[in-house]
């Protein structure tokens, strides 16, 4: 994947917001938040470069994206926060006002039937077999028209920070799940297994809200 188009992209849209967490959440000096972004722009880049390119219709793109831009951030400080820390680092360094508008965007098409074909699509798609840094999911329709679930076998985050050394921060991505379907305003997130937990699969459940 070269750095240009969405990775040159998410850099500029969340780059600055990453720095400013460093102060307001790890409770870094505004100098030493300035080095540490400075040290994982690089290490993004060399991130970038080793993952493949993904095909036109895997739609995680974006996922890997953010996954690495999150991992050279942590790659990048002298001292790690924990989990629980850096969970609260990550929410707040995307929940940015341009996120916050595409999260309600996608809140206001969730349960529509484009919503649910490209769902089927990208369950059909199994991209994960060509792309180990991509997914694999099954999808479900909730019988009683409540909603659905994304059922995830094969986790392109969970490739990446294991390589990376790492696996100890991907729950921190996990969460944010819940973050997203929050800022839809339409779905409540359920889930009850994720992979790096151990767990047989990663469950995405989305409920419509005040059913």
């Amino acid at each position: 994947m070269k750095y240009v188009g969405m990775p040159l992209g998410m850099w500029f849209l969340f780059g600055n917001s990453f720095r400013k967490q460093l102060s307001c959440v790890v409770g870094l000096d505004s100098c030493e938040a300035k080095k540490i972004k400075a040290n994982a722009k690089i290490k993004y880049k060399e991130i970038i470069a080793k993952i493949p390119e993904f095909e036109k219709k895997d739609i995680f793109k974006m996922n890997i994206v953010n996954c690495a831009l999150f991992s050279a951030f942590i790659l990048s400080m002298k001292e790690r926060p924990d989990v629980e820390k850096m969970t609260e680092f990550y929410s707040k360094a995307m929940m940015t006002p341009v996120m916050k508008a595409f999260c309600r965007k996608a809140g206001k098409n969730k349960f529509s039937e484009k919503d649910i074909q490209r769902m089927k699509d990208s369950a059909a798609f199994k991209a994960a077999d060509r792309n180990p840094y991509s997914w694999n999911k099954e999808f479900f329709l909730y019988e009683d028209g409540s909603g659905y679930e994304a059922r995830f076998s094969k986790c392109g985050i969970c490739v990446l920070m294991k390589e990376l050394g790492l696996a100890e921060y991907i729950p921190a991505m996990c969460k944010f799940d819940y973050t997203m379907s929050d800022a839809g305003g339409t779905s409540v997130f359920v889930r009850k297994y994720t992979l790096a937990s151990g767990g047989p699969y990663c469950d995405c459940g989305y409920k419509k809200k005040n059913q």
